[in-house]
This record gives C-alpha cells, structure tokens and sequence, in this order.
C-alpha cells in the first residue's frame, strides 16, 4: 500500500481553509495532518507534524508565507512547501521562489491541477501555474536586459588622452603634454569615441565616470 502524502494546510481564512482540507481529504492518497491560520502556526505545526509537504497562502498574519517557507525549510528540511494563493505580483512570486518554495498555484486553479501540483511537488518536482512562469520568464529577462555591459577597453594612450579631456586640455595642449601630434590625438578621441559609443568629449568623459573608467 502506498504512503499517503502528509500535508499541513496554511491559510488564515477559515472558510477557505476548510475548503481546502475537504478537496485534499475526498482524493486518496492525500493526508492533511495539520492546519495553520499564520505563519508562526505554519512553523510550529510543521515543526511538530513533519510532513511532506505544506501548502501555503502568502498573506498572513505573524509571519508572512514567504518567510514561513523560509522558517520551515531550515527547521524542517524534509519538507517541501507548495504556495497556493491569490496573489501573483511579481514580489510575490520572486519572495516565495527565494524562500525556497518548490512550487506556485493560484488557488482559482481547476481543482485537478492544484491536485496534480500537490503529487508532483511531492515527488520533488517543481510547479509553476502558466502565468506565473511567464511573469517569471518576463522577470529574468528584465533583469537580464537591465545589467550593464561591461565597460569597453580603452588602450593606455587613449585613457591617457582621455584623463587630460576630462582636465580641460584642448588638444594642442594634449598633444604638447603626451609628446605626440594633434592629428595622433584626435585619431584617439575618435577611437574613445567609438568605443564608449559617444559623439562629443563632453559625453566621452561623463560616461566614462559612470563606467569607472577615470
């Protein structure tokens, strides 16, 4: 015979808590060994119970229910936590991934599917509801498109005309001080300009202070 899964149920509405614990204890199989109204409750009765798994809203009282993941998995380590809840912001979603949650369903999921979450989180599996993978998917790339390129590579002489520009040296008085003609300093420039992706000395110099570059 087949171990039942074992699950605590955390939610700090009543109504939709019972209701939860109804759909899980109609599917065999599935076993709820203990509810929580808030977070802090979470805790302790995973703490106490153990169980496979804890399924659990996000906005409670105490503790909230990422940090309640967060609180469970280092105290309970066994336990796999599966968010159900109404909220899909993406602080919310990235607060309860962080925690780290295995899983994330919207409790206005098919009941099949929150089922079906239920058994594949417990198996080890992770599951995201459609439109939380793509608020995700939209996230990472966000975050990705938002980092800064590397700062391109000035050779020596070109940083060294460069630091003289940002003096306010014109460029006789940078070809004098470098010992190298005008025409050889604003071959140069251009160069800096080019790779700093720039038009005049004033931006060449102002972007290069936002890289670090001088």
């Amino acid at each position: 015979m087949t171990t039942a899964i074992r699950i605590v149920v955390a939610d700090d509405h009543p109504i939709v808590r019972a209701g939860i614990i109804g759909l899980l204890e109609a599917e065999a199989g599935l076993e709820v060994v203990g509810e929580a109204a808030d977070g802090a409750e979470a805790v302790a009765v995973a703490a106490s119970e153990r169980p496979d798994l804890v399924l659990m809203d996000l906005r409670m009282p105490q503790l909230d229910g990422a940090a309640a993941t967060a609180r469970i998995l280092a105290e309970v380590p066994g336990t796999r936590v599966l968010v159900l809840t109404t909220y899909e912001t993406d602080d919310h979603i990235l607060a309860a991934i962080e925690a780290g949650a295995s899983g994330y369903l919207l409790k206005a999921a098919p009941q099949a599917e929150i089922l079906a979450g239920i058994r594949a989180v417990a198996a080890g599996e992770t599951v995201l509801a459609p439109s939380i993978a793509a608020k995700l998917v939209s996230r990472v790339r966000a975050d990705a498109a938002s980092v800064a390129a590397p700062a391109p590579a000035l050779s020596r002489r070109e940083l060294e005309v460069l630091r003289l520009v940002a003096e306010g040296r014109s460029n006789p008085e940078i070809a004098r001080a470098l010992f190298i003609g005008e025409a050889t300093v604003k071959t140069h420039l251009l160069h800096v300009f080019e790779k700093l992706e720039v038009n005049d000395r004033t931006r060449a110099v102002t972007r290069a202070m936002e890289l670090g570059i001088i």
